[in-house]
């Protein structure tokens, strides 16, 4: 395993994450119709960005310091639906393809610490050799 590789995933999941949790946290206006899409509007949506920017931190620092594996697929599924959601309401494509790294550094993250790379390259070999 790649230390320095590691590190640099783990930093950027903290600064991904602690980001977008202190703008939670802050009660990010903009960020409204993302919530709305899905139903949560007014006050309701200021209460749930305060505890996504809970959640956020906790998977900033989780990560930072002791990377989990449940946490990396929860930091991965929730920065891609993140991204998605952009496009969703009306903003264009490329505003979630600019996001890639927001899921991408959580999912590599978890390749490199949790997946046993001989068994995932052999895998990789029968598909091939299937095809």
């Amino acid at each position: 395993m790649n230390k320095l590789a590691t590190w640099a995933l783990r930093i950027g999941v903290f600064g991904t994450f602690c980001g977008h949790g202190t703008l939670a946290l802050m009660g990010n206006a903009r960020w409204l119709p993302y919530l709305g899409i899905v139903g949560i509007e007014g006050d309701m949506a200021f209460k749930v960005m305060f505890v996504i920017g809970i959640i956020d931190w906790v998977v900033a620092v989780v990560t930072l310091i002791k990377p989990s594996k449940y946490v990396l697929i929860y930091a991965a599924i929730w920065a891609f639906s993140a991204a998605l959601v952009r496009p969703l309401v009306g903003e264009s494509w490329l505003a979630f393809v600019e996001r890639a790294a927001n899921w991408a550094a959580p999912l590599a993250l978890y390749a490199i610490q949790f997946v046993d790379t001989k068994s995932f390259s052999d895998t990789l070999q029968r598909i091939d050799q299937k095809l």
